[in-house]
């Protein structure tokens, strides 16, 4: 913690070398010795002297105050107007950046990333392209997103166990994390909590929270007379990345129903956590990561699960299971007993 070290308001003179001068030396004067010690008060150094800026607007004139009144309404009327509720989970949250904009910056990413793995981005008649355009037309028509994006699915050959959907509907898979899928249910569970991410919009939420965040950081410093570096460690702290933690558990309540409703089994979605605790490498704790722990995230999907199934069972899913369950009994061989 770094601070300013000020001499109070007592002025030192020097001549040539005593008493501590920040001049040079007088010509013409004589040494006058030593300075006789004053029975008053020492002077004492300031430490954090920006401590003192709520005194001095509160014995500012009417001007000033009214001038950090209208600004403090400001902003608390700015950030009330950028409240919304988010689909699905109803959270209340701040956003202040547009669809067009958050589609903007999805597409300037976009761009990006394909340069960037084009010699690695697998064919569309390739069989790992097939499986995720497959499971992509199953989920698409829950997400409520199916016809306002233009939706582009690339499969990347990389060892990698990472999949994402950037804004704008661009969705980009790494053949690393097929095997931890395991299946196409498991698959399933991966899109739906990606596209989750585009149908709450947490990109958007993010780059608020973090204008909101710098501005903070750049008051509470100024006003304390201390690093910005450190109040913004500590607010990234106690603020990014708890929100952040809450946008990934968002995106797992939301892609679970989303899957559960386009009649994949929602029991996969814990499956696939499972296979991720057992084979994922150390983590950071959770009060240090952007995610929430693996153990965590499975304790929250078994508590969801009920209302997953109740989501699939509303859905068109119990027809679908009764004309395949009728299918499969049309094959079957008959029984035939022995007497």
């Amino acid at each position: 913690m770094s601070s300013t070290l000020r001499l109070g308001s007592r002025r030192w003179l020097g001549s040539g070398g005593r008493g501590g001068g920040f001049g040079g030396p007088n010509p013409g004067s004589r040494d006058p010795g030593p300075t006789p010690r004053s029975s008053g008060p020492r002077p004492r150094y300031n430490r954090f002297s920006r401590t003192h800026w709520f005194e001095r607007l509160y014995n500012a004139g009417p001007a000033a105050k009214y001038a950090a009144g209208a600004s403090g309404v400001g902003v608390v009327c700015f950030v009330y107007y950028n409240l919304e509720r988010v689909p699905v989970s109803n959270r209340l949250r701040f956003n202040c950046i547009n669809v067009q904009m958050e589609e903007a910056d999805g597409k300037r990413v976009y761009k990006e990333l394909v340069r960037e793995y084009e010699d690695r981005i697998l064919p569309t008649n390739h069989p790992y392209s097939v499986l995720v355009n497959k499971v992509m037309a199953r989920l698409l028509p829950e997400s409520g997103l199916a016809d306002r994006l233009d939706w582009e699915v690339a499969v990347i050959q990389d060892d990698e166990a990472n999949a994402f959907v950037i804004p704008g509907g661009k969705v980009f898979v790494f053949t690393g994390i097929l095997p931890i899928c395991y299946n196409e249910d498991g698959l399933a569970a991966v899109l739906s909590h990606e596209i989750a991410h585009c149908v709450a919009h947490h990109v958007a939420e993010t780059q608020s929270r973090y204008f909101i965040g710098l501005g903070l950081a750049a008051a509470v410093a100024y006003a304390l007379g201390t690093s910005f570096d450190l109040v913004h460690q500590t607010l990234d702290l106690a603020y990014s990345l708890p929100g952040s933690r809450t946008q990934e558990a968002e995106a797992d309540y939301i892609g679970l129903l989303m899957m559960a409703r386009s009649c994949y089994d929602p029991n996969e979605a814990l499956e696939l956590w499972r296979r991720m605790e057992r084979g994922g490498q150390q983590s950071p704790p959770q009060l240090l990561s952007t995610h929430p722990s693996n153990h965590n995230r499975i304790g929250a999907i078994s508590g969801w699960l009920p209302e997953a199934f109740d989501a699939r069972a509303r859905s068109t899913c119990r027809q679908l299971d009764r004309c395949v369950s009728e299918f499969q009994h049309a094959f079957e061989e008959p029984e035939v007993e022995f007497w």
